[in-house]
């Protein structure tokens, strides 16, 4: 299966938020080329929150590019099996937390949002990775910035997408 197929059933399965997991699946029906950066009408991308439950904080990451605080995450590579796994691919890249294992239940939200030209739209799917007890991150060349937040801090610190992903993840746990 590709993963262009498998960002298909992945939304068919998802069961909130209709009217954008329709835009999403109308944009694979109309781009073959839609989970890829070079797709200029838009690509789809997947991030997760690092979630570490029993201290009820998250790990995001002062984006280099953006200077802004968001969840890990990022475009899909060749490499990757399934969106779950790039998902997790990202995480554990963009925190240096090894053994991160995803959230079950599929994607917690889904984001789009506009970005520059050439490429114009990124079609988030939002999954939550759950950071093994006694995790340790590391920052990558991707960031300013890693810190973990407690749940309460993100509003002060993140936008409303950011703030909208830790209440999803939240309430799954």
């Amino acid at each position: 299966m590709s993963l262009h197929d498998d960002a298909v059933l992945v939304l068919k399965s998802y069961e909130d938020q209709d009217a954008l997991r329709r835009t999403y699946l109308d944009h694979l029906s109309a781009h073959p080329d839609g989970m890829w950066k070079a797709c200029e009408a838009g690509h789809v991308t997947a991030s997760a929150l690092v979630v570490d439950p029993e201290r009820g904080r998250v790990l995001l990451t002062l984006h280099r590019k953006l200077n802004m605080w968001l969840q890990m995450g990022g475009h899909c590579e060749p490499g990757d099996a399934t969106l779950g796994a790039a998902a997790l691919r990202e995480a554990t890249e963009e925190s240096g937390i090894a053994g991160l294992t995803l959230l079950p239940g599929g994607p917690v939200r889904l984001d789009r949002h506009p970005i520059p030209a050439p490429c114009n739209w990124h079609l988030d799917v939002q999954y939550a990775a759950l950071a093994p007890g006694g995790a340790v991150e590391a920052i990558s060349e991707e960031s300013l910035d890693l810190r973990w937040f407690a749940y309460d801090e993100v509003a002060g610190v993140a936008d409303a997408s950011v703030v909208r992903l830790v209440e999803r993840t939240r309430a799954a746990l």
